[in-house]
């Protein structure tokens, strides 16, 4: 192999993993990954159809307590 090939391959896979990094750091930055919920979801629900169920579920619980709150 040339050495100007080698030296191509090196440079284009440190721009790439550059460019990997920076978009790694900018999703924790932004908070792409606070979200808890949906992994705890994701376990506690083995399908899609579980998981639709408990989401309406929540959906149900949330409309009860607006409608059970008498504000003062």
């Amino acid at each position: 192999m040339d050495s100007w090939l080698v030296a191509m391959m090196l440079g284009a896979s440190i721009f790439l993993g550059s460019i990997a990094l920076l978009a790694f750091l900018w999703a924790l930055k932004s908070g792409q990954f606070d979200d808890r919920e949906k992994f705890l979801n994701g376990a506690k629900f083995d399908g899609v159809d579980e998981l639709r169920d408990a989401i309406e579920q929540e959906k149900k619980v949330k409309e009860l307590k607006k409608k059970n709150y008498k504000p003062e």
